[in-house]
């Protein structure tokens, strides 16, 4: 098979980079894993969330604000092509704070953050009364929040489902069950799946979450990348409940309340526990004493994709240009930088995001 582009993951974020690339009428292939790969796309939280990002490097938080301010036009463009709509909210999130400690040091890095970014850092701050006010079913032990007025939510299962949808009706190849081998340039890329098939590409963009551990340092990528396990709760459907969602809990567009979630290290183990499922429960009654009379439906666990720093990678290799890393664990919130904006840094182009910092070079040792 020829094509223009390989695509190495077939998630959200190899989706989101391959719609852009056809979008500009490219050749794009996809080639996705087994039902037996980790799959961030199909466990994650499903926050559009600027907050909290980019404390150490504002170029990540003004990314993410970038990212989140095309997002409903990029999902309603995705929604028209395929007939499939992507339910998306975005009129603020929360940052829950238990003490007045934790409140205002988080202020004083948000006041830092907002000088860096210009003043743009649009938030409020909520005392427990005025929390109430836009969020009934608050609980008392709730001393307060900061209202960013950027964050939303989707849904991360009706995108993914619509972006594959989309590329295909682009004419974009999307092969599943193929697990890459071997990666090799002896003119333009070849690319060899375990199964035996074969793709030849003009370039490669490696997406492929944690498996671009193995893949990597054989293209010439470091991909420092490590699992995180999240594990996460959902109830039954209920009434309106919660208005805006937060890192606690947020109502899906089915009526569902969703609880979460863990962060843990505990390698390639994605797996619920008893412990972590009771740590988020309480957490949860704590903000929202309502939700103790809740039915619990589905719990399940998940594995982030995170870097040393917790920043994107975006990395052409040095010893096979025209080969890409493309890596993060904001892969929702970013969709629409990586589908809109991405491909003018893949190609080149005179407009092409400024994406040094979040190069492979911030990790080597001097």
């Amino acid at each position: 098979m020829e094509t223009d582009y390989a695509i190495i993951g077939g998630g959200i974020v190899g989706l989101s980079v391959a719609w852009g690339l056809l979008r500009r009428g490219r050749r794009v292939t996809v080639l996705d894993g087994d039902d037996g790969s980790f799959r961030a796309s199909r466990g994650n939280f499903g926050l559009v969330w600027v907050q909290s990002k980019g404390m150490t490097q504002p170029r990540y938080a003004s990314w993410s604000q970038h990212s989140a301010a095309i997002w409903a036009d990029f999902a309603s463009e995705v929604a028209d092509n395929t007939g499939r709509p992507i339910p998306l909210e975005q009129k603020g999130g929360y940052d829950f704070h238990f003490s007045e400690e934790t409140l205002d040091a988080t202020l004083a890095k948000y006041e830092k953050l907002k000088a860096q970014l210009g003043g743009n850092y649009p938030y409020d701050v909520l005392g427990h009364n005025a929390l109430r006010k836009e969020e009934p079913h608050i609980g008392p032990k709730v001393i307060g929040a900061i209202l960013h007025h950027q964050d939303g939510h989707a849904n991360p299962l009706k995108l993914l489902s619509a972006l594959a949808a989309d590329v295909r009706r682009m004419d974009g190849h999307v092969l599943v069950g193929k697990t890459v081998t071997e990666v090799e340039k002896p003119d333009g890329f070849r690319i060899t799946c375990a199964d035996g098939t074969i793709v030849n590409a003009g370039k490669v963009v490696l997406s492929a979450g944690l498996g671009a551990a193995q893949l990597g340092p054989k293209m010439g990528f470091k991909a420092q990348v490590r699992p995180q396990r999240g594990q996460v709760l959902i109830t039954e459907k209920l009434p309106k409940l919660i208005n805006r969602p937060s890192l606690i809990a947020r109502q899906v567009d089915e009526g569902g309340i969703q609880i979460g979630a863990t962060n843990e290290e505990v390698g390639l183990d994605d797996r619920v526990t008893q412990s972590g499922l009771s740590g988020l429960a309480a957490q949860a009654i704590a903000a929202y004493p309502a939700l103790a009379r809740a039915q619990l439906l589905r719990s399940w666990g998940a594995l982030r994709v995170l870097s040393p720093d917790g920043l994107p990678i975006y990395q052409q290799s040095a010893d096979m240009p025209g080969a890409y890393l493309v890596t993060c664990h904001s892969g929702i919130t970013l969709a629409a930088a990586h589908a809109r904006l991405l491909p003018d840094w893949l190609e080149d182009t005179d407009v092409a995001p400024d994406l040094e910092v979040f190069s492979e070079t911030r990790f080597a040792v001097s």
